[in-house]
């Protein structure tokens, strides 16, 4: 693109792809960073793959793995979690990821009250942190904008994560939905480490009734800014990858998704460049 920013591709594009096939996907369009998953399919992450068969597949085609996505429910930390972040970051360090995805809770029925939610936030960084440190990878935390999410704003993940002095482990996600969702207005450039991005087209849905069935490419419909918000994440001296996730059944179903992937990045560059020449 003209304005430098980097595309990759999340393996929600197109989940009924294995990996090599999607794999050739991303080289396909361009794209030298992909995201691998751990909910598709039978939830193994890759689909099951050897982390050093994934590692040679990435390295054949010049791709960089960029994340494992994700740990989920990492703010209600326990036992069982941490077990889980364990072999999720060994996976992770061994073919070659450079991150973990963290996911808060998304659960009406889990509202701890404040102070409580806080100081599990925080103990859930500082269990996470050396199995991390351990695997040589970083702790992308991904609040959501969903108003039931345990953890929708950036401005507190970044405290807990500074209250703790763990800002060389940790990084932050900015989603373009999740962002618009929470309504809030800082982005934390510099804290960054990964953007994921789709679009929103339908108007016949309150913001408040968003659900990541609503998520397609981007286009000329959509409603959230996405162009509005990458631009400003550049200015801010955000440099790292933006990663198309659209979790659409319509967008999965489509029999040319290489075809409609290429038209959103063009449609995307040509805006970027635009507001750019404003």
């Amino acid at each position: 693109m003209e304005t430098d920013v980097v595309v990759a591709l999340n393996h929600m594009v197109a989940p009924a792809l294995d990996v090599p096939r999607f794999f050739d996907l991303a080289v396909g369009l361009g794209c030298r960073g992909v995201e691998i998953r751990n909910d598709l399919g039978d939830g193994a992450v890759a689909g099951g793959l050897a982390p050093e068969e994934v590692a040679r597949l990435a390295a054949g085609r010049g791709l960089t793995i960029l994340s494992i996505n994700a740990l989920q429910r990492f703010n209600d930390w326990s036992e069982a979690r941490a077990e889980e972040a364990q072999a999720l970051a060994d996976y992770a360090g061994r073919c070659g990821a450079g991150a973990l995805v963290l996911v808060p809770v998304n659960d009406a029925g889990w509202q701890p009250p404040l102070e409580e939610r806080r100081a599990g936030l925080r103990r859930a960084l500082s269990g996470l942190a050396p199995i991390l440190a351990e695997a040589g990878i970083l702790g992308l935390v991904e609040p959501l904008g969903f108003e039931i999410c345990s953890l929708r704003s950036k401005r507190e993940a970044v405290a807990a994560i500074d209250d703790l002095g763990l800002g060389d482990r940790f990084r932050l996600v900015h989603d373009t939905f999740h962002h618009h969702l929470a309504g809030e207005g800082d982005l934390f450039p510099e804290r960054t480490g990964l953007v994921h991005i789709s679009g929103v087209e339908d108007r016949a849905v309150p913001l408040a009734d968003l659900r990541d069935a609503h998520r397609v490419l981007i286009g000329p419909a959509d409603l959230i800014g996405n162009a509005a918000q990458i631009r400003a994440l550049h200015a801010g001296g955000y440099r790292g990858p933006v990663s198309f996730e659209p979790f659409a059944a319509s967008v999965h179903a489509d029999p040319d998704i290489a075809g409609a992937l290429r038209a959103s990045i063009h449609h995307l560059a040509a805006a970027l460049a635009w507001m750019a020449a404003e």
